[in-house]
């Protein structure tokens, strides 16, 4: 199957409400560019397969995570986002070198929880991906208090 793009996008500038309105007080202005060029270069995109998060000025990184490595998705929305119809998704993982992924200021009303859900079910299915939950109990440890010999 050919991997096809689902959603591309980036973090909406009200992050930056803050260093703006910094800037209009005390913070040079390059600084406040800066930060909005931070925001700006930095792109999600979510294909059928990854979520490829690339981001920096000068120098470009992309940052690849395996849907199928996805465990849970955390949607949070504190008072200012949901005034502006926006959330952060954080993305609980499998990757060692990621365990929590965050896209972070993207507007609600697109729905990439859901997006998101329903790709890396059918990644994890056409892989025959499962993930086991494990649990230890007192007897794995010796009962209560013991140690195992």
């Amino acid at each position: 199957m050919v991997e096809q793009n689902i959603w591309s996008g980036t973090s909406s500038q009200l992050k930056n409400l803050g260093a703006f309105l910094l800037c209009l007080l005390v913070i040079p202005i390059p600084w406040a560019i800066w930060r909005w060029l931070t925001v700006k270069t930095t792109t999600y995109t979510l294909t059928t397969e990854r979520l490829l998060t690339s981001h920096g000025i000068l120098n470009k990184t992309t940052d690849t995570l395996e849907l199928y490595r996805v465990h849970d998705i955390q949607v949070t929305q504190p008072l200012l986002l949901r005034f502006f119809g926006l959330h952060t998704l954080a993305l609980i993982t499998g990757d060692t070198s990621s365990p929590r992924v965050l896209v972070d200021y993207i507007p609600a009303e697109l729905a990439l929880q859901d997006k998101l859900r329903k790709q890396v079910e059918e990644c994890r299915l056409r892989k025959r991906v499962r993930t086991v939950d494990v649990e230890a109990s007192e007897d794995l440890h010796g009962g209560e208090g013991g140690s195992l010999s």
